[in-house]
C-alpha cells in the first residue's frame, strides 16, 4: 500500500495518475470530503483528516509499505505554514511511519533547502530533510524547482477574461521553472527504483526564463493584445512585511517574488534524469 499525502494538489493528481496506472494499491490522507468521495469512486482507498492530527496520520500510515509526502503550507490561510506543514506536519509523518514500520519515505522538498534559506518554505523543508535522514527509514528526498503550473495561474490569472497578465517585480531575472509531470515522474521512480533509496535528487526545468517571457507566452497562447502589468518590487517588499500579521499567506507570497526576481534562480548544474 502507498500513502500519498497531497494526493489531490497541483503535484498530488498527475502522480496519482502514474501510480494508478501501475495498478497499485493507493490511499490519500485528505481533510475534503469531496476528495474523498471522488478517490474511492475511482478505487482509491480514502482517509479523511488534518496532516496536521496525530490520530488521522497514525491512521492513514498503518499498513502502508511507502509513504509519499507531497504536501505544503506556503499559500494557504491563517493556521497553515510552512513551519506547521513543510516541517511539523512532515516530522509528525517520519514519526508515524517509524512506529508503522513503514518501509520507505519519499518526501517532496525544495530546490537549494537550507538552515539558511532567505525563504521560509526551503528553510521548513530542510528541517524536515534532517528529520527523515536521520529517522532510520528507507527514505529519498526529491528537490524541485519552482513549479511551472503555480506561477503560469498567478500571471496568466486575468486573461481569460481579457485582462492583464501579471508579473511580480521587474520580471527580468531568469527562473528556473519545473513541470509538475516531470517532478511527479521523479516521485514514480522513487516508489520504485531502489537505486534512488538514500538519495536527494534535483528535479529541475530544461532551462531557465523570465517572468516577463512567460507572460509574453501566455499572451500569445491567449490571442490577447492585452498590456503586462508589473507589481513593482518596492511595492512587494512592503507588502511582504506589512501583510503579515493579517495576512500572512500573502505576505510569504509577496517576500517569494521578491527573492524570485532578485536571486539567483537558475540551477548550479545538471540534475540526474528522472525519466
Amino acid at each position: 500500500m502507498i500513502l500519498v499525502v497531497g494526493g489531490t494538489g497541483t503535484l498530488g493528481r498527475p502522480l496519482m495518475a502514474r501510480l494508478a496506472a501501475r495498478g497499485v494499491p493507493l490511499r490519500v490522507l485528505t481533510r475534503d470530503s469531496g476528495h474523498a468521495a471522488a478517490l474511492r469512486a475511482t478505487g482509491v482507498e480514502a482517509v479523511e483528516g488534518d496532516v496536521r492530527d496525530p490520530a488521522a496520520v497514525t491512521a492513514a500510515v498503518n499498513g502502508c509499505d511507502t509513504v509519499i509526502s507531497a504536501i505544503h503550507g506556503f499559500a494557504s490561510g491563517r493556521g497553515i505554514s510552512p513551519a506547521a506543514i513543510d516541517r511539523d506536519a512532515n516530522i509528525s509523518l517520519v514519526r508515524a511511519a517509524v512506529d508503522a514500520n513503514v518501509d520507505h519515505m519519499i518526501l517532496v522538498s525544495a530546490y537549494g533547502a537550507s538552515a539558511s534559506h532567505p525563504m521560509s518554505l526551503h528553510r521548513m523543508k530542510f528541517a524536515a530533510e534532517q528529520a527523515l535522514q536521520a529517522s532510520g527509514l528507507h527514505w529519498t528526498i526529491i528537490r524541485p524547482t519552482a513549479f511551472l503550473e503555480t506561477w503560469t495561474k498567478l500571471i496568466g490569472a486575468k486573461l481569460p477574461t481579457g485582462g492583464a497578465a501579471r508579473v511580480f517585480g521587474r520580471g527580468d531575472n531568469p527562473i528556473n521553472f519545473v513541470a509538475v509531470t516531470e517532478v511527479a515522474s521523479a516521485l514514480d521512480r522513487a516508489v520504485f527504483d531502489e537505486g534512488w533509496r538514500g538519495r536527494s535528487v534535483d528535479v529541475v526545468g530544461t532551462d531557465s526564463i523570465t517572468l516577463n517571457q512567460l507572460a509574453e507566452r501566455l499572451t500569445a497562447a491567449a490571442g490577447s493584445s492585452s498590456r503586462t502589468d508589473h507589481v513593482p518590487l518596492l511595492a512587494l517588499r512592503a507588502l511582504s512585511i506589512l501583510a503579515r500579521p493579517v495576512a500572512p499567506a500573502f505576505a510569504r507570497m509577496a517576500h517569494a517574488a521578491v527573492e524570485m526576481d532578485t536571486s539567483n534562480m537558475e540551477v548550479d548544474g545538471p540534475a540526474p534524469a528522472a525519466k
